[in-house]
């Protein structure tokens, strides 16, 4: 372990400047070999990511059908907001992210896709229609229960098998509208935009995916979103993006996302009908779902606390009462099919078998917003949709309503999450589109605090006293997101996080092993390889707690404690050759004030004591992968 504290030595080794021209020597022994070279300077020839872009894969607007009914915020005020600018929200507050974003993917729902600025603006062709009259009439009379009511009708149409207002016309339009857009705010270098929609499935039981393109509008305009009204099957899903792939030439990817309120759909060992697993099907998963979003507003899907009982910080922003709209409670035998580490032991379990891996995925975390806002700060978290706007009483509103009213969930319960961390050669469309697509990309709850992992044979504790890991990382390992290839002895790894310089310090880096015993069960283990404060490791193997500096009456914190940098070397002692294994690092922030203190202090008002009010920011990298060979 090497706790090293030159806050911009080790920023110059995360994130350096920009790649030049030249490639970098391959096959380098060491660092050192770059100035036996022609090359003086250390940056020269670099040819490797060196920057991280930060995204959010996951925003709606008033162009999705749901969001609609209540957020007046478009598509150009989204593109605006996540680059930097103030702009005013649905109920006229004033808004501004503390930093920009430096890309986004507006992914609003393709179910009726555009319908809600058209049916509010009395388009003539929706007018013509008779529930779209109604549903305008209605929504515009100015009777405040009025329109909440045609709002809940509009949203619960979506569950049907047919769209209650059918106009591809109007997809169409407000979907070429959307990708001139998404083209007009792209700005290579500074500002990205990929053209994206969300396909939402199967109503509360939650197996959605945001669907991601590498192309501009002459690409994606050749087709149109794909729909649950053309299909609740994700099989048919993949087709059309395969569809898409052999007619246009591009490229195309989705994001399954939120399966902690799939009820056991989202990583279900079967197909869509039930039937056993499709190799075919498992291989399509596979080629198009090379992430997965494992941390949103409405909750975290990295662990669950009954999966991984040995784990202490398994239990975090967790929501797992029933699915999304509470018509059908939780199961103990639905969770290992929804939190992403048990369903990557489970795509091994399938690979030994089928000789795919359809669960072979990176992690990342958006925000899925409805208020077409990626604000997620703690310190300035405007919710999951427009209906809990910042204001006194919020923490306390319903976001989401069940039959049963022990199963509605409040706004309190709302996480602050997340954003896609992307280690990319440029801020471009392309590169980060490649990013996702090596998974070579990290979670955070919101925190943008920036980690390096790469796993390998061949490094050792003193790689840690570089300033420049990435070198060394690359040169003789593998980054996040791959495969680690045939080496002798045992597995070792490079780990380096440096805090976000407005959040907490750094608690610990941990090492997440996952495995397939011999038998065919699954095992895991939790290690900690790097962490602040000169603390020791109990007799019982266990770190003791940083400790905890938050002021919650006042929503602040000291980083007294926690460091500013980690670095670690790390090499599995409980390596076996012969079973399938993953590695992905989890780093923790020291405790901070959770978004429920700000709002308490800012409307002085006094929550329930059950209300969470500190939370620990934390990170979730990409897996690298461990197969035994032969």
């Amino acid at each position: 372990m090497r706790h090293l504290t030159s806050t911009l030595a080790l920023l110059a080794g995360l994130a350096a400047l920009p790649a030049a021209a030249q490639d970098m020597l391959p096959n380098q022994a060491d660092v050192g070999t770059r100035f036996q070279s022609d090359h003086f300077s250390p940056y020269a020839g670099r040819n490797f990511p060196t920057q991280v872009f930060w995204g959010d894969t996951h925003l709606h607007t008033a162009v999705s059908v749901d969001a609609g009914t209540m957020t007046r915020l478009g598509q150009e005020e989204a593109f605006r907001f996540a680059r930097g600018e103030e702009v005013t929200t649905t109920h006229g507050l004033q808004a501004k992210l503390g930093r920009p974003l430096d890309w986004i993917v507006v992914s609003d729902h393709a179910e009726m896709y555009g319908l809600m600025p058209q049916l509010l603006d009395g388009d003539p062709d929706i007018m013509a229609i008779p529930i779209g009259r109604e549903w305008h009439d209605k929504l515009t009379a100015g009777d405040p229960k009025l329109a909440f009511d045609t709002a809940m009708e509009i949203v619960m149409s979506l569950s049907g098998d047919v769209p209650p207002i059918d106009s591809p016309k109007a997809t169409k339009s407000a979907w070429k509208a959307y990708t001139a857009m998404a083209d007009r705010f792209n700005e290579p270098g500074r500002f990205s935009t990929i053209i994206g929609f969300e396909w939402t499935s199967i109503g509360a039981d939650n197996i959605h995916r945001n669907v991601l393109f590498r192309d501009d509008a002459d690409l994606t305009n050749v087709v149109v979103p794909f729909s649950q009204f053309d299909s609740k099957n994700p099989e048919d899903l993949w087709a059309y993006l395969a569809d898409y792939e052999d007619r246009t030439g591009g490229d195309v990817m989705a994001i399954p996302h939120n399966g902690n309120l799939s009820n056991g759909r989202m990583f279900a060992t079967t197909n869509f009908d039930g039937t056993p697993l499709d190799p075919e099907l498992a291989a399509l998963r596979a080629r198009f779902e090379k992430v997965y979003e494992a941390t949103q507003i409405k909750g975290d899907g990295e662990a669950h606390p009954m999966l991984s009982p040995d784990d202490e910080f398994a239990d975090f922003d967790t929501w797992d009462a029933a699915n999304l709209n509470g018509t059908e409670l939780k199961t103990p035998e639905m969770l290992p099919h929804e939190y992403a580490r048990e369903a990557l032991k489970i795509g091994m379990e399938i690979e030994a078998g089928m000789g795919i891996n359809p669960f072979k995925f990176g992690m990342i975390g958006s925000t899925d917003a409805h208020t077409g806002m990626t604000a997620v700060e703690e310190e300035n978290f405007f919710g999951k949709h427009s209906g809990v706007e910042p204001e006194p009483h919020r923490w306390e509103h319903i976001v989401i309503e069940a039959p049963d009213p022990d199963l509605s969930i409040y706004g309190w319960k709302q996480a602050a999450g997340g954003y896609a961390g992307v280690w990319a050669t440029e801020n471009t469309r392309e590169a980060i589109f490649d990013a996702l697509q090596r998974r070579e990309v990290f979670a955070t709850t919101g925190s943008r605090m920036m980690v390096r992992f790469f796993g390998g044979w061949d490094f050792a504790e003193a790689d840690t006293l570089s300033r420049l890991p990435a070198d060394i990382g690359y040169a003789r390992g593998v980054p996040m997101g791959g495969d680690l290839p045939e080496g002798d002895g045992v597995p070792n790894f490079l780990v380096a996080a440096l805090k976000d310089p407005y959040s907490g310090n750094l608690d610990r880096i941990q090492i997440v092993k996952g495995w397939i015993n011999a038998d065919g069960s699954r095992g895991e283990k939790v290690y900690d390889v790097a962490w602040s404060d000169d603390r020791v490791p109990g007799t019982d193997g266990k770190l003791p707690p940083v400790g905890n500096t938050v002021d919650v009456a006042n929503a602040t914190w000291t980083n007294t404690i926690g460091a500013p940098e980690l670095l670690g070397f790390w090499q599995d002692p409980d390596f076996d050759p012969a079973l399938r294994a993953f590695y992905y690092v989890r780093v923790i922030e020291i405790p901070t004030p959770r978004w429920t203190a700000y709002e308490a202090k800012r409307f002085n008002v006094e929550m329930d004591a059950d209300v969470p009010m500190i939370t620990t920011e934390r990170a979730y990298t990409s897996p690298i992968w461990y197969t035994p060979q032969g």
